[in-house]
């Protein structure tokens, strides 16, 4: 069998850097890579491109955009890691959970936007209450989200692990409390919400790992609703999945 060419562009990065660890000891994936020297040049990137069959794109936004310019017109499946494609309707959402038709983009799309870590769950919680009917669209839904540090990058991953390490960040740590967090344009895109939550996103000191809580006000859905409700109409939701 012929291995999957897998070319990783930003893989010195957090995120590059564990797809990388994940894909290294495949028997069934060859890796590729630009020289070091290269890594940001777009041309340099497009050639490796050319000869991928699976490109991940582990950039920020706007340099994702960037390369998609350049090689967005190519043969091979792109799957990007940024916030930059995740609510347009051109790409698939890779999460495959929430239902056959996103198993079939998946499958048939050239360009997959890869969820984001908050989003993920907030939406794993909230898109089945409301394809359910059990909470209505404009709902009000206030979440908070436990999350470890690595997610922050190569800065904050640094500010942690660093030694000695300011006193503030040995205890959890609210941020992003604008309501600007970019991960809610794509919750409210997925699950179809009139409204964005608010969201109150806390980090601490561990390193991976995410607790996502949901609250919900039963007098203020349309329908009869108790935790059990929520607890089978979730079950039911994923009972094929392998993985929820």
């Amino acid at each position: 069998m012929t291995p999957h060419r897998v070319f990783i562009v930003g893989h010195e990065g957090t995120t590059g850097l564990r797809i990388h660890e994940r894909l290294s000891d495949r028997k069934d994936i060859e890796l590729l890579a630009t020289a070091d020297e290269n890594r940001k040049n777009v041309e340099a990137i497009k050639v490796v491109a050319k000869k991928a069959d699976i490109v991940f794109l582990c950039l920020p936004d706007a340099a994702s955009k960037d390369i998609m310019a350049v090689i967005g017109d190519l043969p091979c499946k792109v799957i990007d890691t940024s916030t930059a494609f995740r609510t347009d309707s051109n790409w698939a959402y890779g999460f495959p959970e929430l239902g056959t038709n996103y198993k079939l983009d998946i499958a048939t799309k050239k360009h997959i936007a890869n969820p984001g870590c908050h989003a993920s769950g907030m939406i794993a919680c909230i898109a089945p209450l409301v394809k359910a009917g059990l909470v209505p669209v404009d709902y009000p839904f206030t979440i908070t989200s436990l999350t470890g540090y690595s997610g922050g990058g190569k800065k904050m991953i640094g500010q942690y692990e660093s030694s000695p390490k300011d006193y503030f960040l040995y205890a959890p740590r609210q941020y992003g409390l604008g309501q600007e967090h970019k991960h809610l344009p794509e919750v409210q895109h997925v699950c179809g919400l009139s409204e964005a939550p608010i969201f109150m996103p806390i980090v601490d000191d561990y390193y991976s790992g995410m607790e996502v809580t949901v609250g919900i006000h039963s007098r203020l859905c349309h329908k009869p609703i108790c935790i059990d409700k929520v607890q089978q109409t979730l079950e039911d939701f994923y009972k094929d999945s392998t993985i929820v």
